[in-house]
């Protein structure tokens, strides 16, 4: 049985300065990599996402820790892993299914740390020169431009980063902003917009920050922890500059970035309040700030996103949402909550990996049409893009869940979705 995790195991990973690390890395993660080694039972190989389409046993989560053992005997080094571990969505559903954690979880608040171990791998070979040719592109382009290039053609710049915002009449600054995540903000533009109305129905005051960056987390999982952390420092000046108190969030990878990442960088200076937006709806219409009155005839399930719900534990306050619509017939997923589909739309696997991105959303979709629904709903903008390519050739619609409650309120939320 698994021993309470050593303090090291609960601390970030040493930073390798750019000159490799090895031997630290190999020393921070040994203990983690021999935990799983030992224990053998491999159910995280069913719960994989990539597993489950690919059968690679060298893309598993034990694979991943494996490795490290390798490493740390000298059979293996960086250039001969780094690819492999492209093959994750950091959905965080390997840590749930460990025997590891299942068993000193609870007592413990033990987790098996597959996800981070992935991140750090990544990063080692960063800093030992081993690049990905798409990550690497697309750091380089998100470097330039200040935000993430968005897959396709979309146009981004600083100087259109609010332009989903046009015509609301949203003031810059405040005690308390909306930060919108790259592929909203230029891309997916009627979500933010669903967002801020709704916001606005319900006299919530907010403003829109004075020059928002990227919020640096795909670069932290793509391994270019160095730009991650610069961009990281922009935004929280940025807030402090303009006395901000409280970041609302509407999508579940600025959440975690905001939640776990920039903790870890700033330590005690980060005193920012995060505020999940679908939980902040969710207590407005329990509070009648917001009431649902225009019927919506669709029967929908819902799509968990992986990281509030396997990785943060938010799985009610959307399911409360979308049982206020009326006129909604909702179908809840054939798994139990913490064990639900991933979108594959997370861990930069879209950018590397576009084509086992769209078998596992193909996969996702496939059980939603199982369910009898037209409609599979969800709250992250990252995962609706290839939900929705999926779902088109099953004649499902993939809707945000803001907008579903936008349109339940009567407002027209206008902006893009992406076509």
């Amino acid at each position: 049985m698994t021993e309470t995790p050593a303090e090291h195991e609960t601390e970030a990973p040493p930073a390798s300065g750019g000159q490799g690390g090895t031997e630290e890395f190999v020393q921070h993660w040994r203990n983690a990599a021999y935990n799983c080694f030992s224990s053998g039972h491999k159910f995280c190989r069913e719960v994989c996402p990539v597993m489950q389409v690919t059968r690679n046993e060298s893309w598993t989560p034990t694979a991943f820790h494996a490795n490290v053992v390798a490493m740390e005997k000298g059979e293996l080094e960086i250039a001969d892993i780094a690819e492999d571990y492209v093959n994750c969505t950091g959905c965080g559903a390997c840590e749930l299914r460990c025997p590891n954690t299942l068993f000193t979880g609870d007592f413990y608040r033990f987790r098996t740390r597959t996800v981070d171990l992935v991140k750090a791998v990544r990063a080692l070979a960063v800093d030992n020169g081993v690049h990905q040719q798409g990550w690497q592109r697309w750091n380089l382009l998100t470097d330039e431009r200040t935000h993430e290039p968005v897959l396709g053609d979309v146009p981004v710049s600083q100087e259109h980063v609010r332009d989903w915002s046009d015509g609301l009449n949203l003031p810059v600054g405040g005690e308390t902003v909306l930060f919108v995540d790259c592929e909203a903000a230029f891309y997916r533009t009627s979500v933010p917009r669903a967002v801020a109305q709704l916001l606005q129905r319900a006299d919530y005051e907010f403003g829109l920050m004075n020059e928002q960056w990227c919020c640096g987390g795909p670069a932290a999982e793509m391994g270019y922890t160095e730009q991650a952390k610069r961009f990281a420092r922009h935004n929280l000046d940025d807030w402090r500059a303009a006395g901000v108190r409280r970041v609302l969030v509407l999508d579940p990878h600025d959440y975690i970035t905001f939640t776990e990442d920039y903790p870890a960088y700033f330590g005690d200076e980060y005193d920012i309040e995060i505020v999940l937006v679908v939980e902040l709806l969710a207590e407005m219409i329990r509070d009648g700030r917001l009431t649902p009155s225009v019927p919506v005839d669709r029967t929908v399930t819902y799509h968990d996103p992986c990281r509030l719900n396997k990785r943060k534990g938010i799985w009610k306050e959307p399911r409360e949402v979308l049982s206020a619509i009326p006129g909604l017939v909702f179908h809840d997923v054939d798994r139990v909550t913490q064990w639900s589909y991933c979108s594959g739309g997370g861990g930069g696997l879209p950018v590397e990996k576009p084509e086992l991105t769209a078998r596992i959303s193909e996969s996702r979709v496939e059980k939603a049409a199982g369910l009898g629904v037209d409609t599979l709903v969800s709250a992250c903008p990252w995962s609706e893009r290839p939900l929705s390519e999926a779902g088109d050739a099953r004649q499902i619609d993939v809707v945000d869940i803001h907008e579903l409650l936008a349109e339940s309120l009567g407002i027209e939320v206008g902006g893009s979705r992406g076509r």
